[in-house]
């Protein structure tokens, strides 16, 4: 998935527009958030998430749709046509010990975390609830970021993250880390992005490929986010990408 970067308004009278507060690109980015797009993504978080995230998506809409009315850009009942032809959602998909939440204005993510509110009872007794790395990189596949093509920056972090499951110096032949990277050596000369391997195609079945697998801790989110970054010529992680699902695994397992 390949996004624009939020912008600042340019001066403190324009409207706040979904580009200045979420990575997103298109006709949606340069529409002012209105108030019941804001209150649609309210009620889509409380239908699945049971309340309203502190820092969530809807949050932030409201508070940009409280400053729009201030500043007389929209109305109190506005709604964008984005929202209206399209809607809000929020999905989720359970991986392994990992729940990835997803939000969406139209066809545009503009949030996505792990919910750490996972019921006690959804594991047996006496079970380990750390995250792998493998269910880490499986979460990636399910994510918004599973249809991105793999570039070099993915596959240089999938190679971090699978050394640190094998507790190995080198990737194996034919393991998850070689298969990633001869896509982005493909993909690179390929021209329709449909052609191309995906993030999906190769980590969907991470767990199963690797031979041995271990809980992620800190230190391995960190070597996979600067294997990441460093192949990007903008230093940012792929939202939802390989090094965002190890650092949000990094967070579970050690705030269980």
């Amino acid at each position: 998935m390949s996004q624009g970067q939020p912008r600042r308004p340019e001066s403190d009278q324009d409207p706040v527009r979904y580009g200045d507060v979420f990575d997103v690109q298109g006709n949606l980015a340069t529409k002012p958030i209105a108030p019941r797009d804001a209150a649609s993504m309210q009620s889509a978080e409380n239908q699945v998430l049971g309340e309203t995230q502190i820092t969530g998506p809807a949050a932030v809409m409201q508070s940009a749709a409280t400053v729009n009315v201030r500043r007389g850009a929209v109305s109190p009942y506005d709604v964008t046509d984005v929202v209206r032809d399209q809607g809000v959602t929020v999905t989720e998909a359970n991986i392994g010990s990992t729940r990835i939440v997803t939000e969406r204005v139209g066809a545009e993510v503009v949030g996505q975390f792990v919910d750490t509110r996972v019921p006690v009872d959804a594991y047996p007794a006496g079970s380990d609830m750390d995250i792998t790395i493998g269910e880490a990189l499986e979460a990636t596949a399910y994510s918004a970021a599973g249809d991105k093509p793999i570039d070099q920056s993915d596959a240089a972090a999938i190679k971090a993250a699978e050394v640190r499951a094998l507790r190995s110096n080198e990737t194996p032949l034919g393991g998850i880390g070689a298969q990633a990277q001869s896509a982005a050596d493909i993909n690179a000369r390929v021209m329709r992005d449909e052609d191309k391997t995906t993030l999906s195609d190769v980590l969907s079945d991470a767990t199963a490929q690797l031979p041995a697998d271990r809980a992620v801790r800190r230190e391995d989110a960190e070597g996979v986010i600067s294997a990441e970054i460093r192949n990007k010529p903008d230093m940012r992680t792929t939202p939802g990408g390989v090094a965002a699902s190890m650092a949000a695994a990094a967070r579970l397992n050690q705030n269980p």
